[in-house]
């Protein structure tokens, strides 16, 4: 879809807004318009506007633009990107979407005022043009009545989930009349430029995931209330133990507000013709009584839980439905909640959970059961298959499985004969698979081979947009490795490099693999790329081992492991085969320091990446300064007689005040990225794009060669710690930070070499390591290293 080069956003709420706000992250510029209010506010009064001022015409499109670099979290990349989206009104800019390749409707969530704009976007489009409502369940079909026939061939449903730039699912909803040719091009375009995870949904109230998970926590609400137990432990039986994220049950409602969720529970019960289902989606009256006192979470201070101050500072209290009061959280006791947390893999925690004996395993299985049967209920009516259900749940409610991957994990079998025993009614589609199979999935290892669709078995599409690496291990090519990295052959003449220790933590292993590597790929491959499929890419250096040599005065100890780290990363620089890295997640300290060794980075958009080791009272050991420098130096203009103290400043920045990217394209601003490297937006084809790009590296390889440094000397250091002597006197940092400060000073800066001279990258390493052990001897360091491993936060010392 490279004709979509413009796009219309009608409606400018928080999540018209934020929609515009990643077509600008992607590229793409766009028009952001709303409607013209109908009085003007004191302040535009008292500036002399009135209706007719252009100000006033666009103040909404304006409010929702200006927003967005307030927003937390961020919907922007970078701020920067704000020049791509243009304000406007419907009166004055409408016709404006005639330059559009793509016109998105975010209005209110009205049918009749959806018809309204939508034919007024039929008359001023051109021919060709996609047309999108962003709904979380209005009929699609219903919005398409009586519009031309061109409108209703490029015209279907986008539900954006929010936020639009972090969550992955994006459902994309036809109608009867919708071109396949429209589905299949918005589908591509949207996972390979927005970087979605795209579902087809059937157009039926809620579509896929809001249907099926709205289910779930009216299900567990009304368990709830059936229970002995509270929200809070409700919520400690629903979380990570079951693969959900930690915000469980009923703080996700918190989040998402529970005024939202009480209109997408109705817009089911309106539209339900099943009594059950009808009897299930009848709002509780402790939900309707929570809206009407305004408890509807995050976004009012309060709803199923409420902070407040105490003697011992902020406490969470969770409110009491029998009473309709907080009270302090309980701790959950169970027998069979702690056999499960304690379990070693996700199948084994659902099993005993599931499967136990205690009050809280009931209350799970009440909840699943239903739940699961629901699910395959929907199979054909909200989605064509198993997979668009699963898929919609894990990118949409961020569950670990989805439904059917969660059957299969508790059996099947067993856990049908146990529904039966209990009197329940099994759908046909179920009853169909135990005809045929145990499962619903047929896997080999992790990845599936089949899935069942009724009839049979049908089987997975291979996706060469993506890589498993799991998979390639599975089935023969793994060429080395130890507990923390493996090589893997990608085929074509490329090898990988994953991380797969405790948080991809940097420790020997990982190291020796990296030399161990280098080695294999300049005699047998033709590139090199270092990645891996976990959380994160890398939290940097294994800094309790660290702290433990340091605590013994192993000081020969450390200075070998900082040397060793160092070679391997001047290996893969200097490598004669190109590396490229795609780091991705957390790239922190040592794993940043990684991923600036590479020919290449190809760098997923989602990523967060900065030097933090003075967060634990250190500096960079791996090269991290050095590679800075040389990034920042490397954009002064060639015959130029500008001084690069100001280059050296900002690497020095970076480094002292540990900042971390939110995004690659802040990464870039930081001085992480080149202008030759890329950025991808689908996080689950980074590893692809980094072999394709890779190959093209490989075809006219030239390997680096030293160059040198030059570095400012004591004068740029003298100019540089005057900033610091400025802060520290302001009170902004301590004795101990100013220490540190001063040490990455020294380094930046070249020592005690002449400013202007060219120093080898050596050098620049040996005052990296020498000021690395000297701060590791400081007990203020060794106390943040230590505060950071209890704490998992920053020690001010």
């Amino acid at each position: 879809m490279s004709s979509i080069q413009r796009a219309a956003v009608l409606g400018s709420g928080v999540m018209g807004a934020a929609i515009a706000a990643h077509l600008a992250n992607v590229g793409i510029p766009s028009l952001l318009l709303d409607i013209v209010p109908n009085k003007v506010t004191p302040d535009e009064e008292k500036k002399g506007l009135t209706l007719e001022s252009k100000a006033v015409r666009n103040r909404l499109a304006n409010f929702g633009k200006l927003g967005l670099a307030k927003a937390k979290p961020a919907p922007l990349y970078s701020t920067k990107d704000m020049d791509m989206i243009e304000t406007g009104n419907f009166e004055d800019d409408f016709h404006k979407i005639a330059e559009c390749d793509w016109i998105i409707e975010v209005v209110v969530e009205r049918l009749d005022i959806k018809r309204q704009v939508l034919a007024k976007v039929d008359e001023f489009r051109k021919k060709g043009s996609i047309v999108s409502s962003n709904t979380s369940g209005v009929s699609i079909t219903a919005m398409a009545e009586g519009r031309s026939e061109d409108f209703r061939r490029h015209f279907l449903g986008t539900h954006f989930f929010n936020p639009p730039r972090y969550m992955k699912l994006l459902e994309i909803i036809p109608t009867h009349d919708t071109s396949t040719e429209v589905i299949q091009d918005m589908r591509v375009f949207c996972e390979n430029v927005l970087g979605k995870g795209v579902v087809i949904a059937r157009d039926t109230p809620n579509f896929i995931a809001n249907r099926i998970g709205t289910y779930g926590l009216l299900v567990t609400l009304d368990e709830l209330q059936k229970s002995q137990f509270g929200v809070d432990e409700v919520d400690v039986l629903t979380g990570p133990v079951l693969g959900r994220p930690k915000s469980a049950t009923f703080r996700t409602l918190d989040i998402v507000g529970i005024d939202t969720f009480l209109h997408v529970a109705e817009n089911v019960y309106d539209q339900s013709t099943d009594p059950e289902e009808k009897a299930i989606f009848a709002v509780p009256s402790v939900i309707q009584t929570m809206v009407e006192k305004g408890w509807i979470g995050e976004k009012n201070g309060q709803g199923f839980f409420k902070r407040e101050k105490t003697a011992q500072g902020r406490e969470i209290f969770a409110l009491d439905l029998e009473t309709m009061t907080y009270r302090p959280r309980k701790k959950l006791s169970s027998a069979s909640y702690e056999a499960a947390k304690a379990a070693p893999t996700l199948q084994k925690k659902l099993q005993t959970l599931v499967y136990g004996e205690d009050a809280a395993a009931t209350f799970i299985w009440d909840v699943m059961k239903k739940t699961l049967i629901y699910s395959a209920a929907l199979v054909g009516v909200i989605a064509d298959d198993i997979v668009a259900i699963d898929n919609a749940m894990k990118w949409g409610f961020n569950w670990d499985l989805g439904p059917f991957e969660l059957w299969d994990a508790i059996g099947v079998r067993r856990s049908v004969e146990r529904m039966k025993a209990e009197g329940l009614s099994i759908p046909a589609f179920v009853e169909s698979l135990l005809s045929q199979g145990e499962s619903f999935y047929a896997q080999q290892g992790q990845t599936v081979q089949s899935f069942f669709i009724g009839s049979g078995y049908k089987e997975a599409k291979h996706d060469e947009r993506k890589i498993d690496l799991a998979l390639l291990k599975e089935n023969g090519h793994l060429v080395m490795g130890n507990k923390s990295a493996s090589l893997v052959d990608l085929g074509d003449g490329v090898a990988c490099l994953e991380l797969h220790s405790l948080k991809q933590a940097i420790g020997p292993d990982v190291v020796s693999m990296m030399m161990k590597a280098a080695q294999e790929v300049e005699k047998n491959f033709e590139a090199l790329v270092i990645s891996s499929e976990a959380a994160n890419f890398s939290v940097g250096a294994n800094l309790m081992m660290m702290l433990m040599e340091a605590q013994d005065d192993n000081w020969d100890e450390i200075d070998l492991v900082i040397r060793q780290f160092q070679n391997a990363n001047m290996r893969l620089k200097y490598l004669k085969k190109p590396v490229v890295i795609a780091p991705y997640g957390l790239t922190l300290g040592g794993g940043a320091e990684i991923a600036m060794a590479g020919t290449q980075l190809q760098m997923a958009a989602e990523t967060y990446c900065g030097l933090v080791e003075v967060g634990v009272g250190l500096l960079p050991g791996g090269g991290g300064n050095k590679e800075l420098l040389m990034r920042w130096m490397e954009r002064m203009p060639n015959g130029t007689d500008l001084s690069p103290i100001p280059l050296v400043q900002k690497a020095f920045e970076a480094i002292a005040m540990a900042k971390v990217s939110t995004s690659a394209k802040e990464a870039s601003e930081l001085g992480f990225l080149r202008s030759t490297d890329r950025i991808t937006v689908a996080r689950d084809q980074l590893l692809a794009q980094a072999k394709l790009s890779s190959l093209e590296l490989a075809r006219d390889f030239v390997p680096r060669r030293h160059t040198g440094v030059q570095v400012v000397g004591e004068n740029g250091a003298a100019y540089l710690k005057i900033g610091v002597f400025g802060m520290k006197k302001s009170g902004y940092i301590s004795d101990h930070d100013e220490k540190i400060a001063h040490h990455v000073i020294r380094v930046l800066t070249g020592g005690k070499a002449p400013g202007g001279s060219v120093v080898s990258e050596q050098y620049l390493l040996d005052l990296e390591r020498e000021a690395f052990l000297s701060l590791c001897g400081e007990p203020k360091t060794q106390a943040r290293m230590q505060h950071m491993l209890q704490k998992g936060k920053p020690l001010r010392n």
